[in-house]
């Protein structure tokens, strides 16, 4: 009887891996199957306006505020607003001297969704028609505004930039721009190829006006409000467009203790909208919402990094004791390798790559370390501190 139900959860196990594998290497193959072609230039070019919030983000936002008013985008149709969470009074002073506009808040437990709350207050006399929103430290790419424009002359009322790394100088950096190449190649390139909306990141993705004032309603104190603004668009079944060659530069962790506090506020928010969405999903899947589904299904799955670790783990398990199962194991880690590197950009195959997987083992420390902290992450806010970092394409 012992035997029958070890031999039950074994079975168990191996198909909740095999679940999650097949489901990253069915988007990555996806993701190869499609090129992806920028859309048509637009007839007309509409208003847009550039939320940027941040705390603490001194070291930043000066030249990020820089490189936003110098897009080539007509100047009377854009415009760049800082929302400003305890920034220095010389920060303040700087920004004043630009022609762009700050909106100064302060707030108990601070978030990005309270913070472009109060931003929309302060503008919502003046009504645009886009708004983009960008993360603190991010640079966007000549032409930018132009794209995203263009996405929406097609239609779109959500679209996502491809957010990509503008800062290279550690092994860490590099294994952390690894894993959002992974994630823009699968979740974003891979789903807009099979029909469903590219998930968002929570910066470089744009909204109409009126569509982002109505799903920032009540948006609460999530430190995912990204998230929580997906579930909210894909309950709408809208689509959202993967902008491919539109880059976004963002700056990418650069030592483990940065990245285990970032990962701890993923984790949490993972956590949030597992126990949140979890009857909902299957709710909207009866209804035939299959990108609600999709969204909450994403709920469920490993991070890649620990996805790795546990399959060797379970390599050592069944190669001692279960080896029935080791070819089939063998085949699902040669599978979800295949998955993950087809999302590396071949141009990043070089020796630094090699120095970035031997990062591996200290970032699955660090997400280990991360897990302890879940239960901190979501009481409260867990800031990830960013320092001027220079731009440098592989």
């Amino acid at each position: 009887m012992l035997h029958q139900t070890g031999l039950i959860i074994q079975y168990f196990i191996l198909a909740y891996f095999t679940i999650q594998v097949a489901y990253l290497l069915f988007f990555s193959l996806a993701g190869k199957t499609k090129k992806s072609v920028p859309f048509p230039q637009a007839q007309t070019l509409r208003r847009i306006r550039i939320f940027i919030p941040g705390y603490k983000e001194d070291s930043v936002i000066i030249a990020t505020a820089k490189n936003a008013i110098s897009q080539n985008y007509p100047a009377n149709l854009f415009e760049v607003v800082i929302i400003a969470d305890l920034f220095s009074n010389a920060t303040l002073s700087t920004l004043a001297a630009m022609p762009i506009k700050v909106v100064e808040v302060s707030f108990e437990k601070s978030t990005k969704g309270k913070a472009l709350q109060k931003a929309i207050e302060a503008t919502a006399s003046d009504p645009v028609d886009i708004v983009l929103i960008l993360d603190a430290d991010n640079h966007m790419s000549p032409g930018f505004l132009h794209a995203v424009n263009n996405a929406f002359e097609q239609g779109y009322e959500v679209v996502q930039g491809h957010r990509t790394a503008k800062n290279f100088q550690t092994s860490f950096a590099f294994l952390d721009a690894c894993t959002e190449e992974i994630n823009n190649h699968i979740f974003r390139r891979g789903h807009v190829a099979v029909g469903l909306p590219s998930a968002l990141i929570g910066s470089g993705m744009a909204f109409s006006w009126e569509l982002f004032v109505s799903l920032l309603q009540d948006i609460g104190d999530t430190s995912g409000e990204d998230k929580e603004l997906e579930f909210r668009i894909v309950r709408q079944r809208k689509k959202v467009a993967f902008l491919d060659g539109a880059f976004v530069y963002d700056e990418k962790v650069a030592k483990s203790e940065v990245f285990s506090k970032q990962r701890s506020r993923w984790l949490a928010t993972q956590v949030e909208f597992f126990e949140k969405y979890f009857i909902e999903g299957w709710i909207q899947l009866l209804k035939g919402n299959i990108s609600f589904f999709n969204k909450v299904f994403q709920t469920y799955l490993f991070p890649r990094v620990m996805l790795v670790a546990v399959l060797f783990l379970w390599l050592f398990y069944v190669f001692i004791f279960a080896p029935q199962f080791l070819l089939f194991s063998i085949g699902l880690l040669i599978a979800l390798a295949i998955a993950l590197l087809m999302g590396i950009p071949a141009k990043w195959y070089n020796k630094q790559l090699v120095f970035a997987f031997l990062q591996i083992p200290g970032a699955l420390f660090s997400m280990l370390k991360a897990m302890t902290h879940i239960g901190k992450a979501r009481k409260q806010f867990i800031h990830t501190p960013h320092g001027e970092a220079e731009i440098k394409n592989l």
